[in-house]
Formats: structure tokens, C-alpha cells, sequence
């Protein structure tokens, strides 16, 4: 029963709650008690907030036996991503450095899961400051996938996606600033929005204007991860992206239950080589999938510069930039592939810097006149399955066996352009590989199109449906 409990959809056991049905004391009981003794296999959570959970799990409760109005998501539980603030809890960025540093307030994302009803029972773990794909620190050790433990959960969101899929909490608060929602959503078998930049105000970004930061829900089902998204849309001063628009409305033709005439642009490669043949195999039966509820597929074989170079200047001069008021003081204890990083951002100049700037404005231009032909564009998430635990995101990654650069390069090349150019992408499972490993379709829109990407995203998954699989380490 209590396994059962766990791996309950949220929106499930929101209206359990809001009909008497389910206690959330024992539902938030039962959640903590699942952490606790998951710790020493998955080490998803840097911090478990079981006093402030159940209390607010007995106020939930007294809410609902009083008749008060609930909010949509009244007594479910959700883990936060220690990157993000939570009132009295600490947020470590997986670092030394911020170890001891203890939030004052609610981040606005988590301030209005709180307004729906949620209940904050930890944060997850997170590589030092969100640098990489691989969910170590060396605050918080390794974090392992419940899939198989030998393997990563990805990163930076890995504790997230973890615990997501081990039934930790049914929702999952993750941050996405290279890919870190999408990679470890495609490594855990979960759903991952990364939204469009501004539809979920995320005013923590180093530098808001050119932010390419992203706070979204991590799920095992899409109406857990639209309900997620919904409590946590519209707009807020302190990010000026917000204040430009707000997602659309479900168009008439996607409110159905097929896929008429949608045309997807099928990328089956972006900076990345190769693709691992069962990451193909089962992205062509997805996109089969969404031909058969009546999608026109069509590969896209437009010559696009996913402008990895420039990408990978913007992103490690940015680290570099963060670093170097810390190494001084804390150098041998910060990660020693942060430090990797911040030296190769140290090596690019100004000059760099401006031209990789002005690349992410021709990458922009690009991808918006691609969905002047396609409604949508699909891909794989990752180039191939989860990488091993412990690795080492300096070094090349082999895929197929052919060594293919590092993360970025290679795993993960199809996350970050839409990072750089703001529109929605989602990850959601595309199936299991023959490793036993989940593997991940994204679906990417045009801005603003987040709930019709989530709509496209929940046909598929009733054809092809994921979420009664339970990790082996669960």
C-alpha cells in the first residue's frame, strides 16, 4: 500500500485529498519515511524538512475537514532543487561555500506552489552551483538513478529527477540552464518542462536580461507536470521576461485526442555526432506513435549551426565570471571540474564573448523561422543513455563506441540551444533502452506555446503510456 502511495499521481491524490480519501499526514509521512531510508542508495535530497512538512501537512489536513477552498494541489508533496530559495531552509548550490546560508523567502516559484497547496518536504541534490550534467558535489557526494545506481540521474537537476522517479514526492521543482530539467528527466524516465523564458518568473538568474536560466516541474505523468506549471505561470516585476506576454491558450485544433494535420520537424542530430542506436530506434517509434494519431513527421534536414562553440563561450565565461571571487578563499574545495570550466572560460576573450552573444542572436532567428514550416520540433533529449555516476564531465563521452566530445558536445547537444533561444522544450520518456535505462523525446514550440506542447506531450503518452514502471532501486 505504501509503495502504491508513493507512486500515486499528484493529481490523483489532490482529489483524494480534497474528498476526504487521503489523509496528507500519512500521505506527507509516508514521502518523508521514503526519503529517509532512500538516502544511503540515491542520496536525491541535501536537506529533509520533516518538521516543517508535517506541519503543514496536519494544517492541510484540518483544511480540508474544515471545508476551507484547497488549491489545486492541497497536500501534495514536492521536493525543491537546492538552487532555489526555500523560507528557513538552507540553499547550498551543492557548495561549501553557501553551506550555512538560509534562505529569508520563498523563491516566486515555490512561494506559489505553496499557494496552490503543495508541501515543500526537501531539497534535492544539485552539482556545485548547477555546473554540469552529473549529480556530484563536493558538498553532497554522488547522486545515483534508481534505474541503476551505477549510472547518473543526469544534473544539474539529478537529485530532482531521482526523486521524482523513486516516488519522493510526486512533484519535483528543477532548474534548467543548459538542459538540467530535460537531461535528467530523458536519464530518470520522467516528464521535464523547461518553459518558455518568462512564463514561470525566475528572478535568481545572475543576469536577468540575458538570462538562460529556467524553474520548471519534473513529473512522472504530463497532467502532473501541467498542473505543476499552471500553479506556477504569470507574470512578476522582479523578472522583466515575465512581463512580455504569458503562454497561450490550448489552440482548438490540439484540444482533441489527435494530432490532425500538427506538423513535427523531426532534428535527429543537432552539435552531437552520433546518436546510440537504441536512443534512435526508440525515438522513431515515438514519432511513429505521434504519426499514427495523424502528425505529419518530417525530418529537417536544413543545415542549422547549433552554435556549440558559442554556446559553450557564453556558458563557461559565465562560470568563469562566478569563480573567480572564490577561488582565493575556496579553491580546493570546490568541484575540480568547476575549476576546469571557470579556466577554459578564463581563456576565451571579450571579443569571444560579444561574437558568441551575437550568435545566439542568429541561432534565435533560426529557430523561429523553422517554426514558420513546423508546428513543432522533436528530437531525442540526450544522445544516448544515462552516463555512469561518477563521471567526468571533462572528458569525452563515447557513444557507439566513438568518443564524441564532452557533455555538451555530445549527450546533452540537444537541451541547450533552447536554452539560448527561450522557447519551451519538454522531455518525455520515449521508452526503456535494452540497458534497462529510460531514454527521452523532446518537444520543443514556439514561445509561449507551453500548454500546447504539453497537450502534444499527453497524446503521446496515452499511446504510450510510462508511468505504472518503477525503478528496481525505488
Amino acid at each position: 500500500m505504501t509503495d502504491d502511495l508513493l507512486f500515486l499521481p499528484a493529481t490523483r491524490a489532490a482529489a483524494l485529498i480534497r474528498r476526504g480519501m487521503l489523509s496528507p499526514v500519512a500521505y506527507v509521512g509516508a514521502v518523508l519515511d521514503a526519503i529517509e531510508a532512500s538516502q544511503g542508495r540515491l542520496n536525491a535530497f541535501v536537506t529533509v524538512c520533516r518538521e516543517e512538512a508535517t506541519a503543514a501537512a496536519r494544517a492541510a489536513e484540518q483544511a480540508v475537514a474544515a471545508g476551507a477552498p484547497l488549491g489545486p494541489l492541497h497536500g501534495v508533496p514536492v521536493s525543491v532543487k537546492d538552487l532555489v530559495d526555500v523560507a528557513g531552509v538552507r540553499t547550498t548550490h551543492g557548495s561549501h561555500v553557501h553551506a550555512g546560508k538560509v534562505a529569508a523567502a520563498d523563491a516566486i516559484s515555490v512561494a506559489r506552489l505553496r499557494a496552490a497547496g503543495a508541501i515543500v518536504v526537501g531539497k534535492t541534490t544539485t552539482p556545485e552551483f548547477g555546473h554540469k550534467a552529473i549529480t556530484t558535489s563536493p558538498l553532497t557526494g554522488v547522486t545515483r538513478n534508481p534505474w541503476n545506481l551505477e549510472r547518473t540521474p543526469g544534473g544539474s537537476s539529478g537529485g530532482a529527477a531521482a526523486a521524482a522517479a523513486a516516488g519522493l514526492a510526486p512533484l519535483a521543482l528543477g532548474t534548467d540552464g543548459a538542459g538540467s530539467i530535460r537531461g535528467p528527466s530523458a536519464s530518470a524516465g520522467i516528464v521535464g518542462l523547461k518553459p518558455t523564458r518568462g512564463a514561470i518568473p525566475h528572478e535568481a538568474a545572475a543576469d536577468i536580461f540575458l538570462n538562460q536560466s529556467f524553474a520548471g516541474p519534473m513529473t512522472r505523468t504530463v497532467a502532473d507536470a501541467t498542473a505543476m506549471f499552471a500553479a506556477m505561470v504569470g507574470p512578476d516585476r522582479r523578472d522583466p521576461w515575465s512581463l512580455g506576454g504569458g503562454p497561450a491558450a490550448l489552440p482548438p485544433h490540439l484540444q482533441g485526442e489527435r494530432l490532425d494535420g500538427v506538423r513535427l520537424g523531426y532534428v535527429a542530430r543537432m552539435a552531437n555526432p552520433v546518436v546510440d542506436p537504441a536512443v534512435e530506434r526508440l525515438t522513431r517509434e515515438a514519432l511513429d506513435a505521434l504519426a499514427g494519431l495523424g502528425a505529419v513527421v518530417e525530418e529537417v534536414t536544413d543545415s542549422v549551426d547549433w552554435i556549440e562553440e558559442e554556446g559553450r563561450i557564453l556558458y563557461q565565461t559565465g562560470i568563469a565570471a562566478s569563480v573567480a571571487g572564490l577561488r582565493e578563499r575556496w579553491g580546493n574545495r570546490l568541484d575540480p571540474t568547476l575549476v576546469a570550466f571557470a579556466d577554459w572560460g578564463m581563456g576565451f576573450s571579450l571579443l569571444d564573448r560579444i561574437r558568441a552573444e551575437q550568435a545566439r542572436t542568429r541561432l534565435y532567428q533560426t529557430v523561429q523561422a523553422l517554426f514558420g514550416r513546423w508546428d513543432f520540433l522533436v528530437s531525442p533529449t540526450t544522445a544516448c543513455t544515462a552516463l555512469a555516476a561518477d563521471f567526468d564531465a571533462t572528458k569525452p563521452v563515447t557513444i557507439a563506441g566513438r568518443q564524441c566530445g564532452i557533455t555538451r558536445q555530445s549527450w546533452t547537444a540537444y537541451q541547450y540551444p533552447f536554452n539560448l533561444t527561450g522557447n519551451p522544450a519538454l522531455s518525455l520518456p520515449s521508452g526503456w533502452a535494452d540497458d534497462g535505462m529510460p531514454a527521452g523525446l523532446q518537444i520543443v514550440g514556439p514561445w509561449w506555446s507551453d500548454f500546447a506542447v504539453l497537450r502534444v506531450a499527453a497524446l503521446l503518452e496515452r499511446v504510450r503510456p510510462w508511468a505504472d514502471r518503477r525503478p528496481p532501486a525505488a
